[in-house]
């Protein structure tokens, strides 16, 4: 298996990486070679995304996979030619193998028929329900990992706009990013439908978004 820097990815060919930036920046429409100049255009891109994906979506809004594509369409298409587009490589981070991209279309169908349906539109009005409902949307979706990359950071862009629905601020995720260690176990639990784990963190979200706009649960 080749490795890259951030992902263990089977199936690569060398014209993925854009050329010159020693397999740190996949190919991209701009031509960018650094990664610090790739991780501020991506970081700018979701600001501007998760702006248009509040007006694009209201609280009666159902998502399906089609919206998931399009949130990464919107975020990633003025740089990435396959942005909104599955897969077509497997991809495995820290040991941990994702969905084999064979059978992304399938699960992302069942993802809506099951995940999607069930919660949203995101109404519900206990904090312990709705960081519930995020948790099960998180989890299953990052398992699969429908995207060559962005799927943690598309994962949020729905927790967020699902989040709006059930009343709540834009979700402060620091927590979610630092606790690196407890994020991974999460995810990992959600593979036996355990999504317990996640919605702790979730909460930890949820109290910390509230208490910067002086709120509290």
């Amino acid at each position: 298996m080749k490795k890259t820097g951030r992902y263990d990815v089977s199936r690569l060919t060398e014209a993925q990486f854009e050329p010159g930036s020693r397999g740190r920046v996949l190919v991209n429409k701009l031509g960018i070679k650094r990664k610090r100049e790739m991780d501020r255009l991506e970081r700018e891109e979701l600001e501007r995304t998760l702006d248009e994906l509040y007006g694009m979506y209201d609280e009666t809004h159902r998502f399906t996979f089609q919206d998931i594509r399009t949130m990464h369409k919107l975020w990633l298409g003025s740089i990435y030619e396959w942005a909104g587009e599955y897969r077509q490589v497997n991809i495995g981070k820290d040991g941990f193998m994702f969905a084999s991209a064979a059978h992304v279309p399938e699960l992302m169908t069942t993802f809506e028929q099951e995940q999607l349906t069930r919660y949203t539109p995101c109404h519900f009005t206990e904090p312990d329900e709705t960081a519930y409902a995020l948790a099960s949307v998180h989890v299953e979706l990052i398992l699969i990992h429908p995207f060559r990359e962005g799927n943690g950071r598309t994962a949020r862009l729905l927790a967020d706009v699902m989040a709006a629905q059930a009343g709540l601020p834009p979700l402060d995720f620091t927590s979610l990013v630092r606790r690196k260690r407890d994020y991974i176990a999460a995810v990992q639990a959600g593979m036996d439908s355990n999504y317990e784990p996640m919605k702790n963190m979730f909460m930890s979200v949820i109290r910390r978004t509230l208490k910067l706009h002086g709120q509290e649960i």
